[in-house]
């Protein structure tokens, strides 16, 4: 099973407990060994610079003690990719996912660039190298984990897209990367689990509930606003639909990358059907019932009856 992620609800798990993780792969001819670490709060400094982008981050006071899976080997950064909290909140960075050019097109990624003939340095955003470290020793619960991480992203921004985790004894939420300083998140169902490989899997977002309670669906802030002054438009031009509502645009305009990319999403789809069968034997029994296309939280996402 190639890089997926396997979340599971308090009450699809058979005792209560929500779980969630990943398997981390690496390119083709190459492997990136691992280690298991615990952190100190006194050993998590004041300020966080990424060895990738260059941007240098103030951190909050009082971090609390964490652990983490830090790369082995030095010269590409911490690379955290997954730990738990002295509070029991836990944290997977990270899923590669997509996007696609319209999107991009209105948010560009945040890429590090040196200075060379005579440009000056452009400082990148955060990735994967830093995602652990700038926000698991720092929140209180699952919610908070994607409070704290969309500040992080509204602010310095992203050069990469990806999917993160994050879950305590109540609560899974899944946070997907949209361009470069936007992002949506949604809270797993209790009675749900999902199988997550590398693609944008959040097909339907709840607009009214992410800009009022927020109790199953959150999002960046000026999201509603950066649909409609840089995306809707191309749609306008594109769809015969006279209708097109905002849960489509995202949909469409997020998760349908009409590039070299949709080859990533179409080759995801049969191995993540044979996960669901093979780890899930209850599935290829009948046992399992899907949850309704809409609203569908992710692919692969199955309610226990």
């Amino acid at each position: 099973m190639a890089c997926t992620t396997i979340l599971v609800g308090r009450e699809a798990s058979y005792d209560g407990s929500t779980m969630i993780a990943r398997n981390e792969d690496s390119g083709s001819g190459s492997f990136s060994p691992k280690k298991f670490i615990v952190v100190e709060p006194k050993d998590q400094g004041e300020t966080y610079t990424s060895v990738l982008s260059h941007v240098t981050i103030p951190l909050p006071k009082n971090p609390l003690r964490y652990t983490c899976m830090p790369n082995a080997v030095a010269g590409e950064g911490i690379w955290g990719a997954a730990g738990v909290n002295s509070e029991n909140v836990s944290m997977t960075a990270t899923e590669t996912i997509t996007s696609n050019e319209r999107v991009l097109s209105g948010d560009p990624l945040v890429v590090y660039k040196k200075a060379e003939d005579g440009e000056e340095e452009q400082i990148g955003g955060i990735g994967e190298e830093d995602l652990v470290t700038l926000v698991l020793p720092y929140i209180h619960s699952a919610r908070e984990g994607v409070l704290r991480l969309g500040e992080l992203l509204e602010q310095y921004g992203t050069y990469e897209m990806n999917g993160i985790a994050f879950s305590d004894s109540e609560e899974i939420w899944w946070l997907e990367t949209i361009g470069g300083h936007h992002f949506i998140a949604r809270r797993v169902p209790d009675n749900a689990y999902v199988m997550m490989p590398n693609q944008l899997g959040i097909d339907y977002f709840d607009f009214e509930d992410a800009f009022g309670k927020q109790e199953e669906y959150i999002c960046s802030k000026d999201l509603k606003e950066f649909i409609r002054k840089k995306i809707i438009w191309i749609f306008a031009l594109k769809t015969k639909s006279k209708r097109l509502g905002e849960t489509g645009l995202i949909q469409e305009s997020a998760s349908a990358p009409h590039s070299d990319a949709d080859h990533v999403i179409t080759a995801q789809e049969p191995g993540i059907w044979q996960d669901i069968l093979t780890e899930i034997p209850s599935v290829s029994k009948g046992k399992m019932r899907s949850l309704p296309r809409n609203p569908m939280t992710f692919p692969g996402v199955y309610a226990r009856n």
